[in-house]
Order: C-alpha cells, then sequence, then structure tokens
C-alpha cells in the first residue's frame, strides 16, 4: 500500500508525458514541458494544499502547547515542594530525608485524592477527555479541552505525590486538545485536524522535556505513523514553538547528566548487538504488561478505592528503594551515574516496571514516556555490569544510554523518534550511536516478534 502510494504520489509530481524518449524529463512529443517535472518524486503534494490559516494555527498549537507545559509543571513541583519538602535536584533525595511512614501515608494520600477526584470529572462530564492517539489513529478528532485538562492537572497531582507513572501525558494531552479546538473552531478537513492534533501532542512532549526535534518525530512517527515533508514539517514547528515558550519557565538544557562518551569500543558493539533482542523481549512483556493493566482499570464506585491500594503498595515498595517513585527520572540518571550495584541494578529492573503497572492498573492517569525510558536505562546498566565480568568496557554511562534508547524505541514502535529523545535528552550520546543504532533494531524487531502493540497502542481499549 506505501508502494502504490508513493507511485501514485510520484505520478502526481512529475505528470503525464514528463519524460523524454531518451531519459530526459520534461518533454514529451510535442508537449509543453511540465513546470512540475523536476519537482522531488517523493514529495507528497499535499504539503503545498495546507492554507495560510493551517500554518498559523500550526503556531497557535505551538504557543498553547508551550504554556500548557509551563502550567503543568509549576503544578507538578507545587505538588512535590507539599508532599515532600522537595524544591530542586533529585526527587528520590527528597523523598529520602523522610521516614518510611510519610513515603507510605503520601503514597496512600495521593491515590485516594486521585480517585475521588478522577470519579468526579467522569460523574460530572462523562469522560477524563479521551486518549489524543485514538482521536488520530480513528480519525474522530474527538478530544474534549476542559475533561483533558482537569485529568491532565489530576495525573500530575499524582506523580507530585510519588505515583509511579509519567508526568508527560499531561502537557502531550493538552497540546492536542488545543489543536483540535482549534480545528474544530476553522473547521479544517479531517485530515488537517488529525496532523493539527498529532502536532500539538508531540509539541506537548518537546515542550515539557526540552526536545524539540523528538518532540516533532513522536508526532509523526507515533501519531501519524508516517515521517514525509506533510507531517515533520508541521511538528517540528509546532515542537519547536512549544519548546521555545516553555523556556520562559522551564530548563533549556539536557534533562540529563552523563559524563563525556567516547566513540564505543569493541566491547559495547558486542554488547550492543547482544543485548538489544534481550532488551526488545523485555520490551514486549512490558507492553503486554501493560495491556493487561490497562484492560483493568477500575470503573465506577472502584475509582474510590484501587487507586489508593496501588499506590500505597508503591509507597511499600518505596521504603527499600525510593528511586521507584515518580516518573523515573532519578532512576534513569543513577542508572548513567552507575551510583548503585548489580544487586540494586537487577532489583530496580524489575521493581520499575512493577510499580508503573500497579499505579496504572489501579486507574492512576498518567504517562508511561519516562517509565519506559527509565526502565530501559536500568536494565541496560544491569546487563552491562554484567557483560563487564566477561570484557570490561566503558563508562557504565553508555550502557544505561543505549539501553534506554533500545527500549523506548522498542516500546514505542518507533525508533527514530526513541534515538532522537535520547540523544536531545542526555546531550552527547551521539558518541554511541552505533552502538544504540545495533541495540534498537535487535530490539525493535525482537519485540515485534513478540508484541506488535506499543505502549501507546497497549492502552487503549479492544473495542
Amino acid at each position: 500500500m506505501a508502494a502504490a502510494r508513493l507511485d501514485e504520489e510520484a505520478d502526481i509530481a512529475l505528470g503525464p508525458g514528463t519524460g523524454g524518449d531518451d531519459g530526459t524529463p520534461g518533454v514529451s512529443g510535442s508537449r509543453d514541458p511540465d513546470p512540475r517535472a523536476t519537482e522531488q518524486a517523493n514529495v507528497p503534494s499535499r504539503l503545498a494544499d495546507f492554507p495560510p490559516l493551517f500554518w498559523a494555527l500550526v503556531v497557535l498549537t505551538g504557543l498553547g502547547a508551550g504554556l500548557g507545559a509551563m502550567a503543568f509543571m509549576a503544578l507538578l513541583h507545587e505538588v512535590q515542594h507539599l508532599a515532600f519538602g522537595y524544591h530542586s535536584g533529585e526527587y528520590s533525595v527528597a523523598v529520602s530525608h523522610h521516614g518510611n511512614l510519610r513515603r507510605v501515608v503520601v503514597l496512600t494520600a495521593g491515590g485516594l485524592v486521585t480517585g475521588v477526584l478522577l470519579f468526579t470529572l467522569r460523574k460530572v462530564a462523562g469522560s477524563t477527555g479521551g486518549e489524543p492517539t485514538r482521536a488520530v489513529w480513528t480519525g474522530s478528532g474527538d478530544v474534549a479541552p476542559l475533561p483533558t485538562f482537569a485529568s491532565g492537572a489530576i495525573s500530575e497531582i499524582s506523580v507530585g505525590m510519588g505515583a509511579s507513572i509519567g508526568r508527560e501525558a499531561a502537557p502531550q494531552h493538552a497540546g492536542a486538545a488545543v489543536g483540535a479546538w482549534l480545528a474544530r473552531r476553522a473547521k479544517l478537513t479531517t485530515e488537517q485536524r488529525r496532523v493539527l492534533i498529532a502536532c500539538g501532542a508531540g509539541a506537548g512532549v518537546g515542550a515539557v522535556y526540552n526536545v524539540p526535534f523528538a518532540g516533532g518525530l513522536f508526532a509523526a512517527e507515533v501519531y501519524l505513523g508516517t515521517i514525509c515533508l506533510s507531517t515533520i514539517v508541521p511538528a517540528l514547528v509546532t515542537s519547536l514553538v512549544a519548546t521555545a515558550v516553555s523556556w520562559l519557565s522551564l530548563p533549556a538544557r539536557p534533562l540529563y547528566k552523563i559524563p563525556e562518551l567516547v566513540s564505543p569500543p569493541p566491547s559495547l558493539l558486542l554488547w550492543a548487538l547482544l543485548a538489544g533482542p534481550a532488551i526488545g523481549l523485555a520490551a514486549g512483556m512490558y507492553v503486554r504488561a501493560i495491556a493487561f493493566s490497562s484492560d483493568h482499570r477500575p470503573k465506577g464506585r472502584l475509582l474510590l478505592v484501587l487507586p489508593m491500594l496501588g499506590t500505597a503498595a508503591v509507597g511499600f515498595i518505596a521504603i527499600g528503594y525510593p528511586f521507584v517513585l515518580g516518573n523515573g527520572r532519578d532512576l534513569a540518571q543513577l542508572a548513567m551515574t552507575g551510583r548503585t550495584g548489580l544487586v540494586g541494578l537487577a532489583a530496580l529492573s524489575l521493581l520499575k516496571p512493577v510499580s508503573t503497572n500497579l499505579t496504572l492498573g489501579s486507574g492512576v492517569t498518567g504517562g508511561l514516556f519516562t517509565p519506559t525510558f527509565s526502565f530501559g536505562a536500568v536494565l541496560g546498566a544491569f546487563l552491562g555490569r554484567c557483560w563487564t565480568y566477561v570484557w570490561p568496557g566503558p563508562d557504565p554511562a553508555s550502557y544505561a544510554v543505549v539501553g534506554a534508547a533500545a527500549m523506548l524505541s522498542a516500546g514505542m514502535q518507533a525508533p527514530l523518534a526513541g534515538i532522537a529523545f535520547t540523544i536531545e535528552l542526555t546531550g552527547n550520546s551521539d558518541k554511541v550511536m552505533v552502538a544504540m543504532l545495533l541495540a534498537t533494531a535487535g530490539a525493535v524487531l525482537t519485540c515485534r516478534l513478540f508484541e506488535q502493540r506499543s505502549v501507546y497502542s497497549a492502552r487503549l481499549p479492544m473495542h
């Protein structure tokens, strides 16, 4: 189908009868040369069909996504401060300054608050805003702004109080809601509406993590499923605008601090070749667990009880392993700096995905981007630490970075976006690009043999 579409677009671009008998373009018989004969054959003509109004809405969507990211991060930091006295630095350090009872009580209270708010939202609004991925994949464009923003606020409260879930869902959904609202107001076509919603979602992720390039790729590869000029150009523009706006209050630097990496030695390349399939198998099992947890999320009055129980369980896990709390940023940083031993890495490789599934399955809403990234980082660090007993290699950060890229790419079923995210989040991991490509290819191919859904499609109901 893709090849047929490319041939069709090539015919449109080149036009009939644009080549001469000698293979030279532009002349056929007595016809005048087609002015489009020199266009690149794989450029969809519909890129130029976007009206000026669409491009104005792209900028406005980016502006809204950037402001939404700022607002939600301000809410998150305020909740973190109230819950554990967090100001800056590592969230897990602030948590560790409090006793075990405080951790369990705060997590339990967070689940109770989340459940009550979600139950009330569904009673009042009838929904929590829906998933933007479904709106794009089905072409409905149905992303209700007010429930979506309210659900995003509830999500950030949950993360701020320690729930093991991602913080990017709120700005991602907010950007999509802004795009959907603008598209409806402007009466855009169905295709233009899909593109604008996807651009808003990617822009929200780009703004909250300061990754404008990866945010654009996320919109095109994950939401729209194709990377061509008609998808990537508006996606990049929206993400760029949103990220630039977010710099008014959010950091304009890479999220993770890692040591200066060097070009990969043979030991790292061989490890990447062997570890890729293992990470892909873990990613497939992780996606299946996400699907199971999503399919068994509580409904009705169970929302008043199960979120509290799920987060309380995570609180008990956090007594021994506080790095499972929150979205996983501190866990990935821990793995990249090599500050824990083999046993700790093994435990966290198991407990982080377990904590995330407990949180998700209990009904708490949130994202899966950083939990997936951190899972890959700690698993890569563990496998790398084991490998050093066989063949001593480079800095521990290399194994964690490569593992994070492979897991994220396989989990999202989006290798280009996964690698772009890793490079922008770390700042200098391009030095191990060859190892990342080897591990990512092995992980994605293995994961698809075992499970073809992504962490995003696995969250959607089967019917």
